[in-house]
């Protein structure tokens, strides 16, 4: 059974690092969209293909503002860390008592 805490304790960490990762690149991607980025650079084709499937769905529930303000950047990053802050430590202490 220690062989199945340890696949869950790693899983909580790999999924704990792909959420902190998650988090940062959403907040790059904000913090570039304020500069009004060149849309043909790589870097900024890479932040809008890994964090778009992130944020699509959440502004199609709640659309931007009038004034042009996007709020789902802000909503995805409170979601991921609900779900880290939730899911990483379910995941370490069921792997605690399959030991």
């Amino acid at each position: 059974m220690f062989v199945m805490a340890n696949l869950l304790a790693a899983l909580a960490h790999v999924v704990s690092i792909l959420f902190t990762v998650m988090y940062w690149l959403i907040l790059i991607r904000a913090l570039v969209s304020w500069v009004n980025p060149d849309p043909d650079n790589p870097l900024v084709q890479f932040l809008h293909r890994v964090t778009e499937p992130v944020l699509d769905p959440i502004r199609h529930l709640i659309p931007p503002w009038r004034i042009g303000i996007d709020f789902s950047p802000f909503i995805a990053v409170l979601l991921l860390l609900l779900l880290e802050k939730t899911l990483v430590p379910s995941l370490i202490e069921l792997s605690l008592r399959l030991r």
